[in-house]
């Protein structure tokens, strides 16, 4: 299973491109709320703004790769290796869009790294 691991991660770093530009795509937009007026003049900007559509398209290659992976290997392994986006758009978050890093979610970076470390032991 450990050589399907370079492919999970490839997965994994689409998925956080995915959540980093579609929210550099809404940045660019700006807040909206589900009221209908909002919704239609927010609607053709998200559906034309650059970064939701690349956003949106690192999304349909990861889903194709979530596709390959499983095929091939048992869901209980990889499933909790998807956790390994929470480390990169936490910290991706931090260096793109300034976002708070307290102590608390440096802790719990800690603590995802430690289990992704032991689930990979496993395989």
């Amino acid at each position: 299973m450990n050589r399907y691991l370079p492919l999970i991660l490839a997965g994994v770093l689409l998925n956080a491109m995915a959540q980093l530009a579609l929210k550099q795509g809404m940045r660019t937009i700006g807040h909206f709320s589900f009221k209908l007026d909002s919704l239609i003049n927010t609607a053709p900007a998200a559906a034309l703004n650059p970064f939701i559509l690349a956003g949106l398209g690192c999304y349909v290659i990861s889903v194709v790769i979530w596709l390959l992976v499983l095929s091939r290997v048992e869901v209980s392994y990889a499933y909790p290796l998807l956790s390994v986006g929470y480390i990169v758009t936490a910290l991706a978050g931090r260096l793109l869009f300034n976002e708070a890093m307290g102590p608390t979610r440096w802790s719990g970076i800690i603590v995802i790294c430690f289990g992704v470390w032991l689930i990979t032991r496993t395989a």
